[in-house]
């Protein structure tokens, strides 16, 4: 785990706020003395632990900047890993990544779009759960055939047997974010 307070990139990410721990954790296992929030970056889903200040004005789903400097009212803040988060943090973050991905539509359809060969035997389309070759293989054709996709309902109609586009990427986004033991990562920090 890496504290994350300064860094050279000057891109501006902000982070949606899972949970608030007014009194930090009750396991005494806080990165700071005082309130924690745990919070999910919009961009590549890292997940932070945040020690805020004492006047910090923030709520469970508030986005706030992570980078390059943090939001007034956080103090420092660290890089966290799933088993890190609070129980209020993790029943938060599916319904916050499905929010991210729907608001950023057009960035994880053209995943679809874009997805290459990871090896002769591997595509990045095989992460995604539940598509084996032959799916795959119909994506690849139905995308060199009639162009890139415009949206997950676009891919639905246009893919048989892909149901639900938009679950499979939710579904391998929660994997990558759960599971650090993981060989091969399409959305999530690994």
């Amino acid at each position: 785990m890496s504290d994350t307070s300064s860094t050279d990139d000057d891109e501006v990410e902000s982070a949606v706020v899972l949970d608030f721990l007014a009194h930090g954790r009750s396991d005494g296992r806080s990165y700071g003395d005082g309130a924690v929030a745990y919070a999910v970056s919009t961009e590549d889903f890292t997940l932070y632990e945040l020690s805020l200040s004492g006047d910090a004005d923030i709520s469970i789903l508030d986005r706030v900047r992570v980078r390059p400097d943090f939001e007034d009212g956080i103090e420092r803040g660290r890089t966290a890993e799933y088993d890190d988060l609070s129980d209020g943090a993790r029943s938060e973050l599916d319904y916050v990544v499905e929010d991210v991905v729907d608001a950023n539509e057009r960035r994880f359809v053209d995943f679809y779009n874009d997805a290459q060969p990871i090896s002769l035997r591997l595509h990045q389309l095989n992460l995604l759960p539940g598509i084996g070759e032959k799916l795959r293989d119909n994506i690849l054709d139905e995308r060199k055939r009639h162009g890139p996709f415009e949206s997950f309902e676009d891919i639905e109609e246009r893919v048989d047997g892909l149901h639900n586009p938009r679950e499979v990427v939710v579904e391998r986004i929660l994997d990558e974010i759960r599971d650090d033991d993981l060989k091969y990562y399409n959305f999530a920090s690994s």
